[in-house]
């Protein structure tokens, strides 16, 4: 899929693979990702170009075709091209049944793996992914991505507990959890909690690192995708996820996306241009 801005290509998809939540291929020349959480952990391989990002208020980048980024689910992020040529990436977007979500901290300090090894595993899994017929093959791949990513982050010692600990957030952000599609006021949520609203907005903030509208959109967004590439149509999505009206999520879903929701909706298994792999990994087996 091409059209959305100049040098900008983005093919999107739901493979049948158990654990695999969505596949996500970019080549973004001029995007800046909005803070924002997701669900799922975000798998991602660069094949060209630069990344700079912010993960849990930490800023952190990627360079050049050896690293492997893995950002953990619930924790809010950006991204941002570094250089006029931008950037070409490979995400899987996994879910808690391939990686648990209480390993999630282990993840925070430490996104950017430099492991070739799983960097080709990787690259190999997309390969199945983009051939019809090949879900034994990459159901066995992801089994060997799992292993070598739990290798890492058992390697890694979990955080202690800090901000993530504020009860009146966490209140909060689970009291969004269960509002995504009606949504709520910020009167009635102060109500509901006992707690005036701008020590309330505060709270979140620290605790989470982005403000509980963001959140909430955040949110939405994600659940938007899945519906999109379930074969529903923006408007219908609109409105099933909260959104006033199809304006209101083509504006924020460019922002989060970097596509129009019609033209994500309509990228499909197989569109995106299988991307080789580099000289550097191409002699692990």
């Amino acid at each position: 899929m091409t059209g959305d801005r100049p040098h900008t290509t983005i093919s999107a998809w739901k493979p049948s693979v158990p654990g695999i939540a969505e596949v996500f291929h970019a080549h973004f020349t001029d995007h800046a990702y909005p803070t924002h959480t997701h669900d799922t952990w975000d798998l991602m391989i660069l094949d060209d170009g630069s990344v700079d990002f912010a993960l849990d208020r930490r800023r952190h980048g990627v360079t050049g075709t050896t690293g492997v980024l893995l950002l953990p689910p619930g924790v809010p992020h950006d991204g941002r091209t570094v250089t006029a040529s931008g950037f070409r990436k490979r995400v899987l977007y996994l879910d808690d049944s391939v990686l648990p979500q209480r390993l999630a901290g282990r993840a925070v300090d430490a996104p950017v793996v430099n492991d070739g090894l799983l960097r080709h595993r990787i690259h190999q899994l997309h390969a199945a992914l983009a051939q019809a017929g090949d879900g034994f093959e990459a159901e066995s791949r992801l089994s060997f991505i799992r292993e070598r990513l739990r290798f890492h982050l058992d390697a890694l010692q979990p955080r202690t507990p800090g901000r993530e600990a504020s009860r009146l957030a966490a209140a909060l952000r689970e009291l969004l959890d269960e509002r995504i599609h009606s949504g709520i006021s910020l009167r009635e949520a102060a109500a509901t909690l006992h707690a005036h609203p701008t020590h309330l907005i505060r709270c979140f903030k620290q605790t989470y690192g982005l403000p509980p509208h963001t959140y909430l959109t955040g949110k939405r967004i994600d659940q938007a995708r899945r519906l999109l590439l379930g074969g529903h149509r923006p408007a219908e999505v609109a409105a099933t996820v909260g959104f006033h009206d199809q304006a209101h999520l083509n504006r924020h879903f460019t922002r989060h996306v970097g596509t129009t929701p019609a033209r994500y909706k309509r990228t499909r298994t197989g569109s995106a241009a299988l991307l080789p792999d580099t000289a550097a990994d191409a002699h692990i087996p």
